[in-house]
């Protein structure tokens, strides 16, 4: 836009120049939203997880306090769980597993979300 008059050219530059300022801000802005959206899920999917193995470690404690209770029914059981309880003690380590590397994953995340708040708090 080639114009004669120059506050009108002056205009246009400085018009031009708040654009790109805003459009630099809203990038900006996105990217730690993006960022912070990230973390709160791998903080959100530990917590979860983490509530899901203890929820199932304490009711398979539940369920042990029943059976000891009644004896016929514990050796009945006995004879038709012994595989499913060797399959869910597996499946309990590997969850716990899961959950430990999530949560390490998660406080990493949060460590350098918090280091890189904080320098940006030392610059302002």
């Amino acid at each position: 836009m080639e114009t004669s008059n120059p506050e009108k050219r002056r205009l246009l530059q400085t018009s031009e120049r708040h654009r790109q300022e805003i459009e630099s801000e809203v990038k900006s802005i996105s990217k730690s939203a993006e960022k912070a959206l990230t973390n709160a899920l791998f903080i959100g999917g530990a917590l979860a997880l983490t509530y899901l193995v203890v929820s199932q470690v304490a009711g398979s404690k539940a369920r042990k306090k029943k059976k000891k209770q009644d004896d016929q029914e514990d050796q009945e059981s006995e004879h038709h769980d012994s595989s499913p309880s060797f399959l869910s003690h597996v499946g309990e380590i590997i969850v716990t597993q899961a959950t430990m590397t999530l949560l390490e994953l998660a406080k990493d995340r949060l460590s350098d979300y918090l280091q890189k708040r904080q320098s940006t708090d030392d610059n302002s």
